[in-house]
């Protein structure tokens, strides 16, 4: 049965200065060598960055043990960004996490009922509320990050320190650069004789 082009990850009409992507999904292919051209860099980039998506869905990363996956990536994110901030309001929870207020209203509220967030006054404004971690929600966030801690662990026991290190400032750095494009700039690119 032919399969869609979009559907294989085997390029046999690669040119000879550009590596072709392995017939499997390229996860065990090792890093892009440094004499491949910049298209074929960026090519393996994009294609790497596809494997992970499919392979953290399909296998639901969130730990180890009993806390495998027993929080979703919006509790967990919100819950890290009030523990390494401190209280805040929705706005502000918003904003540093570059989503709209009525998306965090919507996320915060199971864990505000569940007891994880409480509502407090503002230190310096009695009026304005904030969200801050229960001790509940410190201690259940502990958990998970234990467990997530364990997952890396375990994901990059062949790895030394410093790669580890070096893997998380590139995904930092990654991550941040994603959170700055503007929508405007994916927009398709300008074809060639338009």
């Amino acid at each position: 049965m032919p399969t869609h082009p979009d559907m294989t990850t085997d390029t046999p009409d690669a040119p000879d200065n550009e590596p072709a992507v392995p017939a499997d999904d390229g996860a065990t292919a090792s890093a892009a060598p440094d004499a491949a051209s910049p298209t074929a860099v960026l090519d393996a980039m994009q294609h790497q960055l596809a494997v992970y998506a499919r392979r953290a869905e399909q296998t639901r990363l969130g730990g180890l043990g009993q806390a495998r996956n027993s929080m979703d990536r919006a509790a967990y994110l919100l819950l890290n960004r009030l523990d390494q901030e401190g209280p805040m309001g929705v706005k502000a929870l918003a904003a540093g996490m570059g989503i709209d207020s009525s998306t965090v209203t919507r996320q915060v509220a199971p864990l505000v009922e569940s007891g994880l967030v409480k509502r407090t006054s503002h230190p310096e404004d009695g009026r304005a509320v904030v969200l801050q971690l229960s001790p509940r929600g410190e201690a259940r966030l502990e958990e998970v990050r234990s467990s997530r801690r364990n997952l890396m662990q375990l994901i990059t026991k062949d790895w030394t320190d410093e790669e580890r290190a070096t893997f998380c400032t590139l995904l930092t750095r990654f991550n941040t650069s994603m959170l700055e494009l503007h929508p405007s700039s994916l927009a398709q690119p300008p074809r060639p004789g338009s």
